[in-house]
């Protein structure tokens, strides 16, 4: 669960910090960088699977990527700053498949880069460059300052964060190297001893150690490394939610809806569920897409003369449909029931203008399911209360007219400064709803006034929207 994200000097984003919690929905006007945000988390999730220059490339807009830094090509920003807090799982496996628990489940993350030209004539091909890597642990006496939002300390909280680290220290740190006086990042040993010789320059960095650490040896290391890259921001693209599945196929939908078919198929015959509930499974999938779509039933079809799973949906009228003829309406609502349906799918779910291809009557039902999907602070984290959080941007004012107050987060854009060198751009910048949790005592938040370009403002004061009047909290 990312609980807070920090970021400077990437695209728009300037001293930016915003904080998360179950459910958060950022509205605001084209062109002010909504989608910055998901890219910069996109860009630390690819960083765990990806080579530095790699997870970069995914992200950039076009041109190289100096690109990716605030500010004009002659004054751009000259670091790259990224800070999240995060909630991680309580087990976790490594790539062998051997189980381990972390020390600490509460952690705060940090890295930076900065960009270093490619100098062909010396070898040096460029790219972002490695200068600080730090990961430790939030303990669960400072928990409370960090966990914001409105919780249940003994249901919730204590559930979910705990801390058996004894040393101060973090479990990767960058520092000076006493003998070589010169920067280096450590990895610690989980039970707190300040290292094992695992220290190396970060310049030469071709991946960071989050990106690299992979056994049971670090455990905490590796949980935050399997958190984040379980962090899903959907872009649905109808063509890959049709396609089947073939039986070897890893469960866990993808980015753009895909593999929808092995997740299922994961899920009925998952430790949680076996083959005796596989019809619950699917019962409450069809009931969520029903809610959408005119369909009673949905089924896995296997065909084992090609080793492939297919959809297979009937609708109220009895007819059934192989999920490559559903409209492509049908098969974005298809994926996110299926996301709702399968709790082990994503801690993370960022999705963008999810009125998107929806008809609008429904835009009810999406939000329900969105809101289906993420973790309620007030109960403990269960198989059937799942920690997962669902991140959304809209311009829908139908969507945003549903959401509690407290929920919304308005963006615009101003001329910020980053950084020593003074680059100058516009920027983007979060404002959350006046007296909600997420605004300090001496900050002004958004009021009715953000509000206005969705609606009508009333005499009463309220705006009213095209279907009915949104009630401030």
């Amino acid at each position: 669960m990312l609980t807070r994200l920090e970021v400077s000097g990437f695209k728009n984003l300037v001293d930016f910090a915003l904080d998360f919690g179950p459910f958060t929905c950022i509205f605001g006007p084209n062109g002010a960088g909504k989608s910055n945000i998901f890219d910069a988390i996109r860009f630390l999730s690819f960083l765990t699977k990806l080579t530095i220059n790699e997870a970069a490339f995914q992200v950039r807009d076009g041109g190289d990527l100096a690109s990716l830094f605030f500010g004009e090509s002659s004054q751009r920003c000259n670091r790259m700053t990224f800070g999240v807090e995060m909630i991680v799982g309580p087990s976790v496996k490594d790539d062998f498949g051997r189980d381990a628990e972390p020390s600490s489940s509460f952690l705060r993350y940090e890295v930076v880069f900065r960009y270093q030209p490619s100098a062909p004539a010396s070898g040096r091909l460029g790219g972002l460059v490695l200068e600080h890597e730090d990961l430790r642990p939030i303990t669960a006496g400072r928990s409370a300052r960090h966990l914001r939002f409105p919780h249940s300390k003994g249901r919730f909280r204590d559930s979910v964060v705990y801390n058996r680290r004894h040393a101060r220290s973090g479990f990767i740190s960058t520092g000076t190297d006493p003998e070589t006086n010169e920067r280096s990042v450590t990895v610690h040993q989980d039970g707190g001893a300040q290292g094992w010789g695992r220290s190396a320059p970060p310049e030469g960095a071709v991946r960071t150690i989050v990106g690299m650490e992979n056994t049971t040896a670090t455990p905490t290391i590796l949980a935050a490394r399997r958190e984040m890259q379980s962090w899903l921001v959907l872009d649905l693209d109808p063509a890959e939610i049709r396609k089947p599945d073939r039986y070897v196929q890893k469960p866990g939908i993808g980015r753009a809806g895909e593999h929808i078919p092995a997740t299922l198929q994961h899920t009925i015959r998952g430790a949680d569920c076996d083959e005796s509930k596989s019809d619950d499974v699917l019962a409450r999938l069809s009931e969520r897409l029903s809610r959408l779509a005119p369909v009673q039933s949905v089924r896995l079809v296997r065909d084992d003369t090609q080793g492939l799973l297919s959809l297979e949906v009937g609708e109220d009228d009895g007819r059934l449909w192989t999920a490559d003829l559903l409209s492509d309406s049908a098969l974005r609502s298809l994926a996110l029931a299926t996301l709702a349906s399968a709790p082990s799918e994503g801690r993370l779910i960022c999705v963008e203008d999810p009125e998107h291809g929806i008809y609008p009557a429904n835009l009810g039902a999406v939000n329900d399911l969105l809101h289906e999907i993420a973790v309620d602070p007030e109960e403990p984290v269960t198989a059937d209360n799942p920690l997962r959080q669902v991140i959304i941007t809209s311009h829908s004012p139908s969507l945003i007219q549903r959401q509690e107050s407290v929920d919304l987060v308005w963006v615009e854009s101003a001329n910020r400064i980053c950084g020593s060198g003074g680059s100058v751009g516009r920027s983007l910048r979060c404002v959350p709803h006046r007296g909600a949790w997420r605004c300090a005592a001496d900050e002004d938040g958004f009021d009715l006034d953000a509000l206005e370009p969705f609606g009508t403002r009333q005499q009463d004061g309220q705006i009213a929207f095209p279907s009915e009047v949104w009630e401030t909290a």
